[in-house]
């Protein structure tokens, strides 16, 4: 069996994940890694017998694609350096810092045969793709995405929004398959003057009215999607992946009782099977397959820079209305001066 030979660069918690996998990857040969901390890749050579390299084209002498598991700041160098070698990689979200070098990013990626495909991980998850099959011919009016974690094992190089946010971004873009004609976001800032909460709208001509609530100050992890059809309301919960469908089947008046007038419904829900695959061995299953396949990628590039263009923009509108954390205060009774309105019972409102 023709395999590929991948090396990880970036050895962090989710770099560490990445060599698990390709290490038992059909197809797959786990050949290298690369890490600022000399300490972070000694614990890879160790545990999984390969060597480990300080400098990224050292590593790139010896493979033939990447996943790049590094901070966002240094996504386009690394990116650009591996485009310029004619290295395939995955490409960890968000696709690049700023929307100008996602730019310059894609417009090499398009001159080249380089193999690119972006860290979208959640379009591999079995309940996302599997709402999907559910969604299919069906006239959606609103989806509601909520994306809730902990403080403490956030991401603190980036704000909320592309830490946590850019995921349900990405899946708002792929689900409607268009981009929205208007963005209205708020967010809270808890620590050190970054979104660590924050709730979008966006806005399309002709629907869905989509949802986006993302948090960092949660104690409960929480990663669901809700949508209301025209004759069906889904969720999925993409943590412990499971979907409900929720349907109205009958509805009827009834006898009269001795209140008048019965009115009957009925509705059944059902519980509609998610396989069990982790989200990152089907990922970077992908990933190898299409490099070898020469197949391109269900997230290229460009569905990265689209992400990290709307993220920009929600991060843009999200400042314009920055909130503090205001700390509750038993109301006292001297701080409530209700108004008196002269109505009279009976008296039209309108």
């Amino acid at each position: 069996m023709e395999q590929l030979r991948v090396g990880v660069i970036g050895l962090g918690r989710m770099g560490q994940q990445h060599c698990r996998v390709y290490s038992g990857l059909r197809r797959a040969q786990l050949v290298g890694v690369c890490d600022s901390l000399p300490a972070a890749g000694q614990e890879m050579t160790r545990r999984y017998d390969v060597p480990f390299y300080a400098k990224v084209g050292d590593l790139l002498d010896r493979v033939d694609a990447v996943s790049v598991v590094t901070p966002t700041s240094s996504h386009y160098e690394i990116a650009m350096e591996c485009v310029g070698r004619g290295t395939h990689m995955l490409l960890e979200k968000p696709f690049a810092q700023t929307v100008e070098q996602g730019e310059a990013l894609l417009q090499a990626i398009q001159g080249s045969p380089t193999i690119v495909q972006v860290g979208h991980i959640e379009r591999f998850n079995p309940a996302y793709t599997e709402l999907k099959n559910v969604l299919e011919d069906r006239a959606i009016l609103a989806i509601a995405m909520r994306r809730l974690s902990a403080y403490g094992g956030s991401n603190r190089d980036v704000d909320v929004i592309f830490d946590l946010m850019i995921h349900d971004i990405d899946l708002a873009l792929d689900l409607t398959g268009r981009d929205p004609t208007s963005v209205s976001a708020f967010g809270i800032s808890a620590h050190d003057g970054a979104v660590d909460h924050a709730v979008v709208y966006l806005g399309f001509d002709s629907g869905p009215l989509v949802t986006l609530t993302a948090s960092r100050v949660t104690e409960e992890k929480i990663r669901s999607i809700e949508v209301t059809a025209l004759d069906a309301y889904m969720e999925a919960d993409l943590l412990n992946k499971s979907i409900s469908v929720q349907r109205r089947t009958t509805a009827e008046y009834q006898a009269a009782n001795q209140r008048g007038i019965k009115y009957h419904q009925e509705s059944i829900v059902e519980n509609i099977h998610v396989p069990s695959n982790e989200p990152l061995f089907s990922e970077l299953q992908h990933f190898v397959d299409c490099v070898l396949d020469d197949k391109p990628s269900l997230v290229p590039a460009g569905d990265g820079l689209r992400a990290l263009r709307l993220a920009t923009a929600i991060r843009s509108a999200a400042h314009e209305r920055l909130l503090g954390v205001t700390r509750y205060r038993r109301p006292q009774p001297g701080d409530l001066r209700p108004v008196m309105l002269p109505i009279q019972l009976g008296q039209d409102l309108r």
